[in-house]
């Protein structure tokens, strides 16, 4: 009963500790990207590491290839381990990485720690994904999962304005302004880490591990704090009762066939969701102040100026339109956000083209356009972290986020890159451009067909409805005094 039981509870102060205690990851990781994105000039300058404009690009691969690294590693522990044990590791393993950033002295050392901290944001990926499915109410599900992963952008809105404080100068010696922007995220983590240690393990991870008197008495003690402010909860319906048998841990190949062959179609999915999204933020956001530069003429260091309320649009975007995902519903919130995303990007490409835009109108158009495209990429992670068995849960958005990252974070800031041009082109040629903005538009809209014709209706549902335990008793092969029956057990 102990799904069924977890969901049936109310909002409560237990679910705002989870929203806090795990929501701080998407916040540091858009932090740590903008931060570094922000770091070309200031450590080419021969004051700093003196590093070429091609090892400050390798430090942000760098990092991304520590992500992949981490949610395929981590992926497959945290569904062995536990979620509460990976991510207080995957946050120290941050921690020690980006603290260590800000002591590097050289390209390679710098390299090495930003790829150590990548590994730690990777994993934190896994576990918090699937420990926040697995542990709000199904009503609530989709919009703290949509909202928390767009706390990325609150994260990106901080590093921003930190970074016109940090990289100036006239306030920070430079010198010292790009170590200290490497400890900010580190501060931030070990004032959250303590807040973790409050946060009990799954209770869901807990029943199919062998662990029923552990899950039962976890969710008793939630229970109690809901009773402890007057609130009475309703009676459990005993047709949810599972009955849990262990399984053994599943193989590469036992994993493959269940992906393949017996969700293809969630699979196809999860994939185009992933990709599509990843292949037009990574576009968009790795080349947005290149754009800014070449063709509005904007000074490299007001670039921060522009990218600010582009964040803020991103980060407003899945908190105003993420509770329409539990109540219009998966499939056609995907849709609208996908193909909506979509279809402003066709209008600014040909307004881009005919040039019609300057700086501030392009930025407006870009608000626009996340505002919709990040409440359906945050919607590509729900979705696959709630498609597939729980105890493939961590290493499906593992497998999914990793592919992801390497279609979109590899190559779509590559292309885009070129198609602006190098600073050897003071005029450069809108029309390359304007057709990479053409085929981020398409993969978006394809993306939402996808999603609607293959999309899982999965509002208000409990994860065990929408995709069976792997340890769930065949009824077939329970006695027959018990098939069909509960349990008795949590």
């Amino acid at each position: 009963m102990v799904p069924a039981r977890m969901d049936r509870l109310p909002w409560t102060r237990f679910h705002w500790l989870i929203v806090v205690g795990l929501g701080v990851s998407w916040i540091l990781d858009g932090l740590e990207i903008q931060i570094v994105s922000s770091l070309g000039g200031v450590l080419e300058s021969p004051h700093t590491l003196h590093m070429t404009s091609g090892q400050v690009g390798a430090t942000a691969s760098w990092y991304l290839a520590g992500e992949v690294v981490g949610a395929l590693v981590f992926g497959r522990i945290t569904d062995k381990l536990g979620r509460k044990k990976l991510f207080v590791l995957t946050l120290g393993i941050y921690l020690v990485g980006s603290g260590l950033a800000g002591f590097a002295w050289g390209p390679v050392s710098l390299y090495l720690f930003r790829f150590i901290a990548g590994t730690g944001i990777g994993g934190e990926y896994t576990a918090i994904n699937s420990m926040i499915d697995e542990i709000m109410p199904s009503k609530y599900r989709g919009r703290v999962d949509i909202a928390i992963n767009g706390t990325y952008w609150g994260g990106a809105a901080l590093g921003a304005a930190a970074s016109l404080i940090l990289f100036n100068e006239h306030y920070v010696p430079i010198q010292w302004g790009w170590r200290i922007g490497f400890f900010i995220g580190p501060v931030l983590g070990l004032i959250i880490i303590f807040v973790r240690r409050q946060i009990p393990e799954s209770p869901r991870w807990l029943l199919t591990h062998g662990r029923a008197e552990e899950a039962d008495r976890t969710v008793e003690e939630i229970e109690a704090r809901v009773r402890a402010r007057g609130v009475d909860l309703p009676p459990v319906d005993e047709s949810k009762a599972l009955d849990i048998v262990d399984s053994d841990r599943l193989s590469y190949l036992q994993m493959a066939r269940i992906f393949f062959g017996r969700y293809p179609s969630r699979s196809f999915l999860g994939f185009t969701m992933m990709v599509t999204q990843a292949f037009l933020y990574n576009a968009i956001f790795f080349t947005e102040g290149l754009v800014l530069i070449h063709f509005y003429h904007v000074p490299a260091d007001h670039t921060g100026y522009y990218f600010f309320p582009f964040a803020v649009g991103n980060l407003i975007g899945p908190i105003v339109l993420g509770p329409l995902f539990d109540s219009i519903g998966r499939r056609k919130m995907i849709f609208a956000t996908y193909a909506g995303s979509g279809v402003l990007l066709l209008l600014s490409a040909w307004a881009f083209h005919a040039g019609i835009l300057n700086a501030t109108t392009q930025t407006i158009f870009w608000c626009f356009i996340f505002f919709f495209a990040s409440a359906g990429a945050s919607s590509a992670y729900l979705t696959v972290s709630e498609i597939f068995p729980l105890e493939l849960r961590g290493q499906a958005i593992s497998f999914f986020f990793a592919i992801s990252q390497g279609a979109g974070g590899v190559v779509a800031p590559w292309l885009f890159g070129r198609l602006i041009g190098g600073s050897d082109n003071p005029s450069p040629d809108r029309f390359p451009l304007t057709i990479g903005y053409v085929i981020g538009a398409a993969a978006m809209i394809a993306g939402g067909l996808v999603a609607w014709f293959f999309g899982v209706n999965a509002e208000g549902q409990s994860l065990e409805d929408i995709a069976d335990p792997l340890s769930k008793a065949d009824p077939s092969s329970l006695p027959a005094a018990t098939a069909g029956e509960p349990s008795g057990q949590p």
